[in-house]
């Protein structure tokens, strides 16, 4: 029988996002950034922000039509060049059935949320191995699947030891389904019984910091890019993904989502509210971050009431 349309949209996602990680690198590789400020000197845009953006949306929206693909980026509609589309799939993911509560999928009832660069502050200094390709696929309002690209996987580790040729091959791709699990990854727990916090890197403020001190952290991470969080956690160096203020955006958090919920861990607000990923919502979410690959409810627990106050949802 032939794939399902939530197997092959994941399918052309995974190679999409591929295609994005090129076109990131080889924008960097010309030195040439093209920074532009959005609302502030912490919120930026890029040539590759740009491009990425164009090729996975015209790329996706070509295949299926009917789906509705909400991007962060604002751009004004024009042609997009040949050269930025992807017409390809992974045909590994073809061949894995989907699960039977997804099978009847229509496309004008999915939802695709990009973040063509995740990390934007993170890549214009530098600091590549923060950096994210995301494409999450909604339906019913859920996160139901996603696709993370990091175009410059172990990057630090590499630069270190000068292994340039590596640098070339050293991306990678994560993608799950909810019901099927998650790929791309070795799925790693944080140690037993250390709290290490992982929190933003470029957005910190006094409610940040004074929830993460009432959570009696062992460690704090301090890094850039909601998917590069989840990363931290779902590969065992982080415990609990902690962000009390409204900066993150339904496209940060789409594909981490799902990813997160394929191996039972877990993402909401700071109140423990769902997030939400229909069409029509607010692209915002106001009330901040809490996420755990284990023991949510220990950190859920220890949330001061006074930052739950500060946030509203």
């Amino acid at each position: 029988s032939s794939p399902t349309l939530l197997m092959r949209v994941v399918a052309s996602a995974y190679s999409v996002a591929e295609k994005a990680a090129r076109i990131v690198r080889n924008i960097m590789a010309t030195g040439d950034l093209g920074i532009v400020e959005k609302s502030g000197a912490n919120d930026l845009q890029t040539k590759a922000d740009r491009l990425v953006q164009m090729s996975i949306c015209a790329s996706l929206a070509r295949k299926f039509p009917k789906v509705t693909i909400i991007g962060e980026e604002e751009l004004p509609p024009h042609d997009v060049a040949e050269e930025l589309i992807e017409d390809g799939h992974y045909e590994e993911i073809l061949k894995k059935p989907c699960p039977p509560q997804y099978t009847g999928i229509k496309e004008e009832e999915l939802v695709i949320w990009v973040d063509p660069l995740d990390g934007t502050k993170e890549y214009t200094e530098g600091l590549l191995d923060h950096v994210t390709v995301l494409i999450g696929i909604a339906y019913g309002g859920k996160a139901i699947a996603g696709v993370i690209n990091q175009p410059y996987y172990n990057y630090e580790v590499l630069n270190l030891l000068n292994c340039l040729r590596a640098l070339r091959d050293l991306k990678v791709t994560i993608w799950g389904v909810l019901g099927m699990g998650a790929f791309g990854f070795e799925l790693t727990e944080a140690p037993a019984g250390k709290h290490i916090i992982v929190t933003t890197r470029s957005h910190s403020s006094a409610l940040v910091n004074d929830c993460i001190t009432a959570l009696n952290p062992d460690t704090v991470i301090r890094v850039g890019g909601a998917g590069n969080k989840v990363i931290q956690l779902i590969e065992g160096k982080a415990s609990a993904y902690v962000y009390a203020s409204p900066g993150c955006k339904k496209w940060d958090t789409c594909a981490p989502e799902a990813i997160l919920h394929a191996v039972g861990g877990k993402i909401t607000d700071i109140h423990g509210n769902s997030f939400q990923y229909n069409k029509e919502v607010k692209h915002m979410n106001s009330a901040g971050v809490l996420a755990t690959l284990r023991n949510y409810d220990y950190y859920a627990s220890r949330i001061p009431n006074t930052v739950k106050q500060a946030l509203v949802p």
